[in-house]
């Protein structure tokens, strides 16, 4: 019958040589886990500043269109002339765009 050896003796042999082992493991996935989630963050960031950057774009166009629209109904000359003879609102309506961008990430 073989010689029979007590559970604890062979966790004090098993641990010294699992720290040794475990703790570069440990260290490393980590260190890969803190490097993805950087790179993650790097990604979020950047894309956030390209939406950003296209609603801009876009309320830029928005605005465009509706100048040019109000100056294709009524000149500009023409409306100043009826705001002085008191016709008509003579007026060209303003709209304000927001993008966001003042908000805080």
């Amino acid at each position: 019958m073989p010689p029979v050896v007590p559970p604890f003796l062979i966790g004090l042999i098993a641990a010294p040589l699992a720290k040794r082992i475990l703790k570069p493991l440990v260290r490393g996935v980590i260190t890969t886990s803190v490097g993805v989630v950087m790179e993650v963050k790097k990604a979020a960031h950047e894309a956030g500043e390209n939406i950003n950057d296209l609603a801009a774009e876009v309320a830029a166009d928005v605005m465009a269109t509706q100048i040019a629209s109000a100056e294709g109904a009524a000149p500009a000359g023409e409306a100043a002339r009826a705001a002085d003879r008191g016709e008509g609102e003579g007026k060209i309506p303003r709209t304000r765009a927001t993008t966001g961008a003042g908000k805080g990430q």
